[in-house]
């Protein structure tokens, strides 16, 4: 599908279902397009072209089984957007809060801004038969089109969990609540959460999360108490677990892999202030900016550095490493219902090649790691290809390696911890610690 440029005017509807376009045409990830589409609305349009733009994406195959029996024919070339457009109007009249009367008359009119003003009877016609039809009205009986999901994650869930994946599907789905961590280097939970009530800022603790809070409302996270200071970071329940299970300790030499943003880098610091060396490496100078933003912010000091976790000659001092995180490159199946673009990003064969690759930065970063070190092997994902049956085949082939576990369930066939979406509130995630042989 050739690109389509972002329309010359802004107008709320055209935007999103460019963004849309962007997602689903062009492979683009929702949060580049949403950064180019939100720098010319304010603050409330932008909250709704995510929350439309990102509803779409998890209702799509059933708008797209209504607009496959709404239009006589696909259309193609530079009025596919339309489609795009359609999608966004059956969203909002079936999913949202917008009246019917400005779901068709604004989405209708958008079509202008799209360079489709010849299709704005098109438009006006579909969600108008959708509404007499009463489509919303009529259940579809297929599980696939009714799960949100494409069928290969919709099969890879079934086959990985069984008489849970309904349950598995159901909280893929819904929505994320958000996370903060409090930088305790910085402040303590207690003033944190003095400084959130004076505000008026709901939230929840965490039973098994010290340094957590979870909102129980959307907020914007920059006018919270303490950001400029750095008293807290956003970061989901189950990427804070990461250094718990690390257990950085005084004078070791840590290196975080796959760093950026830095959340897990982060909490390394405030875990083990007065640890000796702390690297944060990944392979994306842009998002490395994030880490050293990030750092800024929390006011601490790491090293940051731009490197192939696979190809350490570019970047590694010689030094052996006391402890690895490696935050594996994965397919982020655990943390959809956070990103939902990411289940139409994703393709069934990106699975295998990512394992492959995952195994690759894994044997590679062992030969880092000191006799008696610690690997934590991390991945925000749900599917044992990348998880379970990564780490036993691992430690099946590495003879220096054995299992630290981290509950006590596991056994060397059954490696690590699996947290599945929804679990205490958290994403989906899995974790597996390793230890590197003295002898």
């Amino acid at each position: 599908m050739k690109p389509l440029p972002l329309p010359k005017q802004k107008n709320l509807r055209a935007d999103c279902a460019w963004v849309i376009y962007q997602i689903l045409e062009q492979g683009k990830s929702s949060r580049e397009c949403l950064e180019r589409v939100q720098r010319r609305h304010n603050a409330k349009d932008n909250a709704w072209i995510q929350e439309m733009s990102l509803g779409v994406m998890r209702r799509l195959p059933l708008l797209q089984h209504w607009l496959r029996s709404l239009l006589d024919r696909p259309l193609k070339g530079n009025k596919k957007v339309i489609e795009h457009l359609i999608l966004l109007g059956l969203y909002q009249l079936n999913f949202s809060r917008v009246s019917n009367h400005a779901a068709v008359g604004e989405t209708v009119a958008a079509a202008s801004y799209l360079n489709a003003a010849g299709l704005k009877g098109l438009v006006n016609a579909v969600l108008r038969n959708f509404q007499r039809e009463n489509l919303a009205g009529k259940p579809v009986d297929d599980a696939i089109i009714n799960s949100g999901l494409p069928k290969w994650l919709f099969k890879a869930i079934e086959n990985a969990y069984g008489d849970d994946a309904e349950q598995v599907r159901n909280e893929t789905n819904a929505m994320a609540p958000i996370w903060l961590r409090v930088n305790k280097l910085q402040t303590s939970l207690v003033a944190f959460t003095q400084a959130l009530d004076k505000a008026g800022v709901e939230y929840t603790l965490s039973a098994n999360h010290a340094d957590a809070v979870i909102l129980t409302k959307r907020e914007d996270i920059t006018a919270l108490p303490g950001f400029e200071k750095g008293h807290f970071a956003v970061q989901d329940g189950a990427a804070q677990l990461a250094a718990h299970y690390l257990k950085p300790q005084a004078n070791e030499r840590i290196l975080d892999c796959c760093a950026a943003p830095g959340g897990k880098t982060g909490h390394i610091v405030e875990s083990a202030p007065d640890t000796q060396y702390v690297l944060a490496l990944d392979a994306d100078a842009t998002r490395l900016k994030r880490v050293e933003e990030n750092m800024t912010r929390l006011k601490h000091t790491v090293d940051i550095k731009q490197g192939d976790a696979a190809n350490p000659n570019t970047w590694w001092d010689g030094k052996p490493f006391d402890r690895i995180l490696l935050d594996a490159p994965c397919s982020a199946t655990g943390v959809i219902r956070r990103h939902p673009d990411i289940r139409w990003l994703r393709k069934a064969n990106d699975i295998h090649n990512l394992a492959q690759l995952q195994r690759r930065i894994l044997d590679t970063l062992w030969g880092l790691l000191k006799p008696g070190g610690t690997l934590l092997y991390a991945t925000c994902s749900i599917l044992p290809k990348e998880n379970m049956a990564q780490i036993q085949q691992f430690l099946a082939d590495t003879p220096d390696a054995s299992l630290s576990p981290i509950v006590k369930t596991e056994t060397v066939d059954k490696p690590g911890r699996q947290i599945t979406p929804g679990e205490q509130q958290m994403d989906g995630f899995y974790y597996a610690r390793l230890v590197k042989s003295s002898d």
